[in-house]
């Protein structure tokens, strides 16, 4: 099944998990939407800039500091996905409540390891 997915932190740079997960989103005919700081691609895919609204998001995938998602709380809770994953290091008690508040499930979870054996 097609999991519409934002990857909210989403770098070019091939080392980073962000970048990773993409691709392996990619490969797993996932629709996936690239958030980041940076005019770049991922291969050809280009990393959105402007954050736009999207519509039937199942599930959003943190790559950002607790400290730096406070900035996007309004706007990732107006997205509605229907879960937030937070990848190891992103971890955020008071974003996980909003979510949680707002029906929004919440995962502490890898985006790879969700995907490498089937959980995703």
């Amino acid at each position: 099944m097609n999991k519409k997915t934002i990857v909210i932190g989403a770098s070019p740079k091939a080392d980073r998990y962000s970048y990773k997960a993409v691709k392996m989103l990619e490969k797993n005919n996932h629709e996936v939407i690239p958030l980041g700081f940076e005019n770049a691609t991922i291969d050809n895919l280009p990393i959105e800039t402007e954050w736009k609204d999207y519509e039937a998001v199942d599930t959003i995938t943190l790559y950002l500091n607790p400290i730096r998602q406070k900035a996007y709380y309004d706007y990732i809770l107006k997205q509605k996905p229907k879960r937030i994953i937070f990848n190891p290091g992103t971890e955020n008690p008071e974003l996980e409540k909003l979510a949680k508040d707002n029906q929004i499930e919440v995962l502490e979870a890898c985006t790879l390891v969700l995907l490498s054996t089937g959980q995703y």
